[in-house]
């Protein structure tokens, strides 16, 4: 051992002896031990961590010269594309870091629900990741007025506005959001307050619990096998692997595939056609001109086209406030999937075809959706809307019935490949 490693190996013990330092990486990464058949669709949960520190760290270079002031916002931003070196990579990494986070997140939900990593014992772990996802949520639409381009106006302009269709405290709450009756410099510095300090505080939080509860539960996997119930002589599951060299040499490389696309779009289409940064965003906002069309960016479009979708009054309600109730329920349905789902098995590999057909639906319902909500509305596109938003909320609400009906395939003792 040279006299470095052995200044390296005393400072660690120093350091453990005042705080558990190896005791936190044994339980939670060398001696983690996981189900040894992780396959792809385990790799968005480690990129999710990745993206959420890429944007910490970009977001921190740019408010060294974001300017949160009405009169200021634009030209900052601007300032920042063109004189700030490499501002403009910074800018860029950090957009295109905002949809790299939806889709790892939304590819991250999608195995959850095929391999049932909501159900039994993970019901907190899986109602912790969807407060994450309204967080995450919460954190993007904040972020989307800083640009103060004529979309991120419009669009904030109108998304607060739905909450004045809700009775009696609608007004209300919709003047509280924005600190003003219109969007204005005091909304700018009251999103601007959340999107930097607050909401990533919660999601960093939220992120740590959600970590904590996974481990202490021990990771799903494609066969929805508890590895837990049969374990060696050593007291390690037989059917797992320490995490630590095999997931993270496994993950280092997925993150080596997710970096080399996610380079791709930020140096050769960082506005992605329009779908991540919208034309509009590149003109000052001007509250006096409203844009042809307004649309919300892509990872809020499924529940945009479901708020759309109501055009009926019903009830001596009006059909907007309908549109408000039924984008909250399309959200937030999807923490009572622990209970809805009364299937006996977990992983749709020992799912029956009720199940395998009611999911592929759903997914398909869910982009055709999200297609929709990026178009200007007409009357054929919303009598799709209406329909994929009926699918929609099928889905859950007939779980409880197809799952419990559904010929399941005997689910083995062991993990398989």
């Amino acid at each position: 051992m040279n006299a470095i490693t052995k200044r390296l190996v005393d400072l660690r013990d120093w350091v453990d002896e005042r705080f558990p330092l190896m005791s936190l990486w044994n339980e939670h990464l060398a001696q983690y031990y996981a189900p040894k058949n992780f396959n792809f669709w385990y790799y968005f949960g480690a990129l999710s961590l990745v993206v959420f520190g890429l944007q910490i760290v970009t977001g921190i270079w740019l408010v060294m010269n974001y300017k949160p002031d009405a009169d200021l916002a634009f030209g900052s931003v601007e300032y920042i594309m063109r004189d700030v070196d490499w501002g403009w990579l910074i800018r860029y990494l950090h957009s295109t870091g905002a949809s790299a986070f939806f889709i790892v997140i939304y590819l991250h939900m999608f195995r959850g629900l095929m391999y049932g990593s909501f159900k039994k014992p993970r019901e907190l772990l899986w109602i912790l990741g969807m407060l994450l996802y309204l967080m995450l949520m919460a954190e993007a639409f904040m972020g989307y007025l800083l640009p103060w381009g004529q979309m991120s106006y419009w669009g904030a302009q109108v998304i607060i506005s739905l909450f004045g269709a809700i009775p009696v405290i609608g007004t209300t709450l919709s003047e509280w959001i924005r600190g003003d009756y219109v969007v204005s410099d005091i909304t700018l510095n009251r999103f601007f307050s959340l999107h930097v300090i607050a909401l990533p505080f919660a999601i960093a939080g939220l992120v740590l619990l959600h970590i904590l509860a996974l481990h202490e539960v021990g990771s799903n996997n494609p066969d929805g096998v508890e590895i837990k119930k049969l374990k060696g002589p050593d007291g390690h599951p037989l059917d797992g692997i320490p995490f630590h060299p095999y997931y993270t040499v496994k993950d280092l490389m997925g993150l080596s595939v997710f970096l080399i696309l996610f380079s791709a779009v930020v140096f050769f289409a960082p506005e992605m056609g329009g779908y991540f940064i919208e034309a509009n965003n590149f003109i000052p906002a001007n509250p006096m001109q409203t844009p042809p069309h307004i649309a919300p960016v892509w990872y809020f479009t499924p529940y945009y086209s479901i708020l759309r979708a109501n055009t009926i009054n019903f009830l001596w309600i009006d059909a907007k406030v309908w549109g408000v109730i039924f984008m909250g329920l399309g959200v937030l349905i999807f923490f009572l999937l622990p209970w809805l789902d009364r299937g006996a098995v977990k992983s749709i590999r020992y799912r029956g075809p009720l199940f395998k057909g009611a999911l592929g639906i759903f997914v398909v319902v869910f982009l055709i959706l999200g297609y929709l909500g990026l178009l200007p509305p007409t009357p054929e596109r919303t009598l799709v809307a209406q329909v994929c938003t009926v699918i929609y909320f099928l889905f859950f609400l007939l779980m409880p019935i197809y799952t419990s009906l559904d010929k399941n395939k005997p689910v083995p003792e062991r993990v398989t490949k």
